[in-house]
This record gives structure tokens, C-alpha cells and sequence, in this order.
């Protein structure tokens, strides 16, 4: 048996998985994840590379999930897949190492999610705890309704090693996808300095110049959003419609986090222009809610929905501009 104490769950309204499952494993490091997830922000989108997965990351590094999302500090992941011939065993040597490992599954299996043999989604969870003689596996799950307990190890092999399924119910996160029997080793470094004005101005300054830099294969920045958003309000087909929101919502979450770590820091350290940056990124945020669910609900209808939708893609757009010209301020500020 492989034991390591209890893990701690942290979650933000709107953080996919993807989010909410590293925040486990950097509070189990002793990092604040806010401050780690937080510290980023780009838009960066791969034309065809949108998967049907809660947790889909447009990656900077090939297969590196948890380094493309967090490209200012020295993480890195590898996707790994079980041993047929011993399937705990991953898991269990990761844990001996201190890593939580972070299993790819499928809801549908899990009697914990509100999903269970009703609707397959692509899914994040945390493995803390490896109890072979008893045959559980102990999981952290912090998206709502959350549950941390031990499960019958062949439920969560189940799940781990399920086919994706296309699933008319949910078309966002259900696919041709397969978990595969897929979990992700994430190293992380032994120490991460805590924030000050200094590191985040510096922090400012790369997010403003790989905003600022021109795309290349992948669209990237102001150029690639400018990109994006004449694509999907002027030639959306029912499939750009459908993955806008899947990649909408890795966007929204990093906004969302980006602007909240500002306006905290804001406010702690008695700097009212990086607060309002952070409530101007925050705003960047809920008009991806807008985009999203626009076009989620237009998707059999792209013609109809042209309009409203190119409407929402004009106020995301401005809404990164005045977010960004606000953060100039701010970077400023700090110096």
C-alpha cells in the first residue's frame, strides 16, 4: 500500500479540470495556486486541433499539457499510459515519488459524477492513494459537486481505460477521443518565489510581448485573436461552432484567473491601477461566456446566429484591447 495524506481541493468559478486538478497538486507542493495559475495570459489557438475534452489546452510543447499552460514557471508533464500488466503500479510508483498522478477518464463511469451511466465527457482527476490489499484507488475531484474518497480500482480502470464515445448529449466533450488508459506525470519545481512587484511586472511584460508578436502556424496574440474571431463570425461552420466552446472555456478560465490574481495583488499591495487591470481582464472573461454560448446554441443554425455572434466576438475584442492598454499601465506602475 501506497498512502500520502489527504489532498486539498481548490476551485474558481469558471476553471475547467485542467485548473482545478494542478491546484491540487501545487497545494500539495506548498504553492498558491492562484498565484501560479494565475501569472499567465495569452490567447493561443491551433486551427483542427480542438479535441472534445474538458481539459483542452491549445499546447505550446507538444504532449507537455501542464508546461504549455503555465509557460513562466518550470513545470513539465508527460502523458503516460498504464501497464496492462500492472495497472496500479504507475500510480503507485508516482506516488512513492511524491507526484499525485492526474488520470484521464471518462464520467460516465463514475458513480461520484453527476454524469454516471447517463452522459460520457472527457475528465480530470487526482490520484492520492493506492490501496492494494483493500483494491481502491483514492481520487480527488474538485469541480462541483466535488468528492475526494476510495473507489474499486477496476471502476476507475474502467473510466481510465474507456473508448471515447460520441455522445449526442454532450457534443462539447464527448468524441472519438479515448482516455486510453492516459495519466499525466507532472514534475514540478522545488521552489516557486512568491510574487512581488517585481517578478509580476516582469511577468506583465512577457504576456504584453507575446500578445504584441505576430502569429505563426499557430494564431497567436492580437493577430491570432483578430484571426479567430473573423473566422468564426464570418465562415463558422456547425464544427467551429461546436469547438468554440471547448477552446472558449481554457480561454475564459486563464482570463478569469489572470484578473483575479491582479486585482487581489491589487488591492494587497495598495495599487489601484493593477487592481483595475485585473477587473478589465476579468471582463475579457465574461465576454468569452457570451462567444461560448452563442455560438454553442447556434450550431445548427451558423446563419442565424451570424449576427448576434459577430456582435459578441466585436465586445470580446475590445474588451482585450482595453484590458491590455490597462495593463501597460499597470506593467508601468510596478516599475
Amino acid at each position: 500500500m501506497t498512502c500520502v495524506r489527504g489532498v486539498t481541493q481548490w476551485y474558481r468559478d469558471p476553471v475547467s479540470c485542467l485548473q482545478s486538478t494542478l491546484a491540487t497538486l501545487l497545494l500539495e507542493a506548498g504553492h498558491d495556486p492562484l498565484e501560479v495559475l494565475g501569472l499567465s495570459w495569452e490567447f493561443r489557438y491551433h486551427p483542427g486541433d480542438v479535441r472534445p475534452e474538458e481539459y483542452y489546452w491549445p499546447c505550446r510543447r507538444p504532449g507537455d499539457l501542464a508546461g504549455s499552460l503555465l509557460p513562466l514557471h518550470d513545470v513539465t508533464s508527460r502523458w503516460r499510459a498504464i501497464d496492462p500488466a500492472d495497472p496500479l503500479g504507475a500510480w503507485r510508483d508516482a506516488l512513492a515519488g511524491g507526484r499525485l498522478p492526474v488520470v484521464a477518464v471518462d464520467n460516465y463511469h463514475l458513480p461520484f459524477r453527476p454524469a454516471y451511466h447517463d452522459v460520457h465527457a472527457a475528465h480530470l482527476l487526482v490520484v492520492y492513494d493506492v490501496d492494494e490489499t483493500a483494491g481502491t484507488v483514492a481520487v480527488s475531484d474538485a469541480m462541483p459537486p466535488d468528492f475526494a474518497g476510495p473507489l474499486p480500482a477496476e471502476v476507475l480502470l474502467r473510466s481510465c481505460g474507456a473508448a471515447g464515445v460520441d455522445d449526442e448529449q454532450d457534443v462539447f466533450f464527448s468524441g472519438p477521443v479515448t482516455s486510453g488508459g492516459r495519466w499525466l506525470d507532472v514534475r514540478l519545481p522545488a521552489a516557486i518565489p512568491a510574487l512581488d512587484p517585481g517578478r509580476l511586472g516582469l511577468a506583465l511584460d512577457a504576456n504584453a510581448a507575446g500578445f504584441a508578436a505576430p502569429s505563426d502556424d499557430a494564431w497567436t496574440g492580437a493577430d491570432g485573436l483578430r484571426r479567430y474571431c473573423t473566422q468564426l463570425g464570418t465562415a463558422a461552420t456547425p464544427e467551429l461552432l461546436a469547438e468554440a466552446y471547448t477552446f472558449g472555456w481554457g480561454m475564459q478560465a486563464q482570463a478569469s484567473l489572470h484578473g483575479e490574481l491582479l486585482r487581489t495583488l491589487g488591492a494587497r499591495w495598495d495599487r489601484p491601477a493593477l487592481a483595475e487591470a485585473g477587473r478589465r481582464v476579468e471582463q475579457v472573461a465574461h465576454r468569452w461566456t457570451a462567444v461560448r454560448v452563442t455560438a454553442a446554441h447556434g450550431r445548427d443554425d451558423p446563419a442565424g446566429c451570424a449576427g448576434p455572434l459577430r456582435d459578441h466576438l466585436g465586445r470580446l475584442r475590445r474588451a482585450y484591447q482595453e484590458a491590455h492598454a490597462a495593463l501597460g499601465r499597470a506593467a508601468a506602475d510596478l516599475r
